[in-house]
């Protein structure tokens, strides 16, 4: 995945009249798909980081792995600058595809921290609130942005080759089935949790099936692409599956939306009550606040 993000890129700059149509053609899609994501995406994830902070200011409880993920997707939004600005220097834009994909990685570990801690705080809350510290919290984010510098080590022994994709895509693969997990797990744990008021449940399991949606939508057809790539090269492929993981900052940005409650709540209700009664009738039962 490492080697077709900079094939990706140096082909989206490499403007001459051997390119075909076709070819060009893909490039402007990208340019223009990269630039809208930049003007919404910026902003609203700058927006996004200042209201969970506010929220620590006001004495909550720190979301620091949203935190840390919306700051993932501003080092992403931040390569993607470089990318359509199109440095002349080769050196600068291979350093800057490294750093995307760093960053890249990073929000994806953040991704499973969150559904993780989603999980934790209802289907283990009594050792959950011994063991959420500042100090655990710091170390789990310590480690997951350091992970995937131990990635590109590895990778870099292999000199980028066509396996190089194959261990990306296999590296990106493993949180689906804890997505999947980590969901009908809090899911089945909801169903008898008495002192989880209607609201909370809604908004926990939104939570985590935004992550799912954004993991399936975004991430999974890269992730495809990537293991059979050994087999068969597919430029159009490679083109649109790239495409879509660079939305993943605009997707992460609902997790805000639905981390606060307020007028979402009544959308919530609407969009996970029928879920909800689907996996269990039990779930839209209980009274009584919640710390998440």
């Amino acid at each position: 995945m490492e080697d077709s993000f900079i094939n990706i890129s140096s082909q989206n700059r490499s403007y001459n009249d051997s390119t075909t149509i076709y070819f060009n053609t893909e490039q402007k899609i990208m340019y223009v798909v990269t630039c809208i994501i930049i003007c919404i995406g910026l902003p609203l994830t700058l927006v996004a980081i200042h209201g969970f902070c506010s929220l620590v200011r006001n004495d909550h409880v720190a979301p620091i792995y949203i935190i840390n993920l919306l700051i993932s997707d501003l080092i992403q939004l931040c390569c993607m600058i470089v990318e359509v600005v199109q440095h002349e220097n080769f050196i600068i834009r291979i350093i800057f595809n490294v750093i995307y994909l760093w960053g890249l990685m990073a929000s994806v570990g953040f991704m499973v921290c969150v559904a993780l801690e989603r999980y934790l705080v209802i289907a283990w809350p009594l050792w959950y609130r011994f063991r959420r510290t500042i100090k655990a919290s710091v170390v789990v984010c310590v480690v997951v942005w350091t992970f995937p510098l131990l990635i590109f080590v590895f990778v870099y022994i292999l000199l980028f080759t066509k396996l190089t994709q194959t261990i990306f895509g296999v590296f990106f693969l493993l949180p689906f089935p804890l997505f999947i997990f980590f969901l009908r797990g809090t899911v089945k744990a909801l169903s008898a949790a008495i002192s989880v008021p209607a609201d909370e449940k809604r908004r926990i399991v939104a939570i985590l099936v935004l992550v799912l949606l954004i993991y399936t939508l975004l991430f999974l057809p890269s992730i495809i692409w990537s293991l059979v790539v050994i087999f068969k090269y597919d430029n159009a492929l490679s083109v649109v599956s790239f495409m879509f993981v660079k939305f993943s900052p605009l997707a992460d940005v609902f997790l805000y939306v639905f981390s606060r409650k307020g007028a979402v709540d009544k959308l919530l209700a609407s969009l996970c009550q029928p879920l909800m009664e689907c996996l269990t009738p039990d779930l839209l039962e209980g009274s009584g606040p919640i710390t998440i």
